[in-house]
């Protein structure tokens, strides 16, 4: 459990270096983004981690749907786009409820690969988009 956690602060510092580089550049607000498709992605992984980790008693209340809000915030996404975002973590946090009632060896597994994946997702965007 403790590499997890070590693993998600990662996620975290990451995710908020995306946080100001995605709110840097100059576009209009319903126009797509190059990175809307990572950013979708992204917000999936957030709706997966804020169900996984709160069954598999991470106690750490909010703290996925608030990393999934602060994105929202500094993309400042409308319409179409902020939907798409929403819906993603929506789909996340549904699709992993239906599969696990409680933790199990493999929803920690899945807890490790997602954290993994939405990790390099913001290095990725972070390393392509930083000014």
């Amino acid at each position: 459990m403790t590499s997890v956690h070590i693993t998600s602060n990662r996620l975290l510092a990451v995710l908020m270096l995306v946080l100001a580089c995605a709110a840097a550049p100059a576009r209009a607000q319903d126009a797509a983004a190059p990175f809307d498709g990572d950013l979708q992605r992204l917000a999936e992984i957030l709706g997966t981690l804020h169900y996984l980790r709160g069954i598999c008693g991470s106690n750490e209340g909010a703290k996925w749907r608030n990393q999934m809000q602060a994105l929202i915030d500094a993309e400042t996404p409308s319409g179409e786009r902020r939907a798409r975002m929403i819906a993603g973590f929506n789909r996340g946090y549904n699709g992993f409820q239906q599969t696990y009632r409680t933790c199990t060896p493999a929803a920690m597994v899945a807890i490790r690969r997602y954290i993994d994946e939405g990790s390099k997702i913001s290095r990725d965007l972070t390393a392509r988009y930083a000014n």
